[in-house]
């Protein structure tokens, strides 16, 4: 039968148990050993010596002079002062044993009824006490014979941090516990809705499993609904396709001027490239195939002769070879968008590559207008698109930004977008360093 769990509260209720059980024995073995502390013969005995002499010497003043001689009888050692009527201060640690071995030496001091008791530690952790004058007035005193007195005060000390220690300890041990699911929990939210559902082990505390339950159930559901959402856009993007071939079939008999001609074949080649940006950003493009040894410089270079060829003002400055490990059709695509973007709204593009400590940089740059800085947080978000800032003409669904930002984010990247001070945008894919071999 499977024993229940204690729960969170469950856990802070043993854990207080625990510590004032600790402090209660601590305090009960201080309190022991505080009884039955005693002192070395010598010392004893001139303890014993001068409380008898200096309760003669206080007996015999008038009470308006004991003040002074109280003060004339103090040393490094003891300290004497006088009050009016009997010492009726609380005692919480006795000194039994040290005053039976007192007395023993000093039968006469229990004529004084004395008293002996220890100082909290805020007051010294000294020995103090008092002797009954025969007129009911108090000697007080005060000993600070340290070196005797330490073991005393080492066990205090030992007492109260005792239970502070068990409950750090045991405090760390339970946080522990609690957090290691929850670690586990951590690191599933950041994968969810970007692979396929793995559930979280249902571990720790009633509470703690409660909430990974929970959170299994609604990763399902997240990864079934982004998954039907796709599957559908999908379809009707590959529906869309054939509709479009017959288009181009019927423009190529139809009979028409050529300026419509060009016009209708235009709008069909854009909506074919609508449909392939809109099925690489729901499929993510070779995002799902594992990384391999590439030769980046080599890809970068060979999208800036492509562009060179067909005309454009392309430059490539990077080195001749540099070997990483990536998914190749994923960056591929990222690099070839930033570069079609920058064609596109700047007519020049500028691709160089480069490596720094922990990370190859791959930066594109243009001479055209730029993103304003308010949408520099937002232009890689999917169909967003700055027309304000662009031309009037620009075609897509705002989607070439969205599918190099998720590359990039799959193989543990940045991409950083920033207006350059000359003019122009910046586009910086930072990828972190990975062993190239296999």
């Amino acid at each position: 039968m499977k024993r229940p769990s204690v729960g969170l509260l469950g856990r802070i209720l043993l854990i207080l148990a625990f510590v004032l059980v600790t402090e209660f024995v601590a305090n009960t073995l201080i309190f022991e050993r505080v009884n039955k502390f005693a002192l070395q013969d010598d010392d004893a005995h001139r303890m014993a010596e001068y409380l008898v002499v200096a309760r003669r010497i206080m007996d015999r003043t008038a009470p308006e002079g004991r003040e002074a001689v109280a003060r004339e009888l103090s040393t490094a050692r003891l300290q004497v002062s006088w009050q009016k009527g009997v010492d009726t201060r609380g005692t919480p640690f006795s000194l039994d044993d040290l005053r039976a071995q007192i007395l023993s030496i000093e039968p006469e001091l229990f004529e004084g009824k004395l008293r002996l008791h220890l100082l909290p530690l805020s007051q010294g952790g000294d020995i103090a006490g008092s002797l009954e004058l025969t007129d009911h007035s108090a000697m007080l005193f005060r000993s600070s014979q340290q070196h005797a007195f330490w073991p005393l005060t080492l066990g205090r000390m030992v007492a109260m941090a005792l239970p502070v220690l068990a409950l750090a300890l045991l405090g760390a041990l339970a946080v522990r516990a609690t957090l290691k699911p929850l670690r586990a929990l951590m690191g599933a939210t950041r994968t969810i809705g970007s692979q396929e559902p793995v559930d979280v082990p249902e571990r720790g505390p009633p509470e703690v499993r409660a909430l990974i339950r929970d959170f299994n159930a609604m990763q399902t559901r997240i990864h079934r609904l982004i998954t039907t959402r796709t599957q559908a856009l999908a379809a009707v993007g590959h529906d869309l396709r054939t509709p479009l071939a017959r288009l181009e079939l019927r423009l190529d008999g139809a009979q028409m001027d050529a300026e419509t001609r060009r016009a209708i074949r235009e709008d069909i080649n854009e909506m074919g490239d609508l449909l392939r940006s809109l099925q690489i950003y729901l499929g993510g493009e070779g995002e799902g195939l594992p990384a391999e040894k590439i030769d980046l410089a080599v890809m970068a270079s060979t999208i800036i002769d492509s562009a060179r060829d067909a005309g454009r003002d392309a430059v490539y400055d990077g080195p001749l070879s540099l070997d990483i490990r990536a998914r190749p059709v994923s960056i591929r695509r990222a690099i070839a968008n930033l570069v079609e973007n920058a064609l596109h709204y700047a007519g020049n593009v500028r691709l160089a590559i480069r490596q720094v400590e922990g990370a190859t940089l791959i930066c594109v740059d243009d001479d055209g207008p730029g993103i304003p800085p308010d949408k520099i947080a937002v232009v890689h978000q999917p169909f967003v698109r700055l027309d304000e800032g662009r031309a009037r003409n620009t075609r897509g669904m705002g989607l070439g930004l969205a599918i190099v930002h998720n590359a990039v984010r799959a193989e543990g990247g940045e991409l950083i977008l920033e207006n350059r001070p000359e003019g122009g945008l910046r586009a910086t894919i930072r990828l972190p360093l990975r062993e190239a071999s296999i």
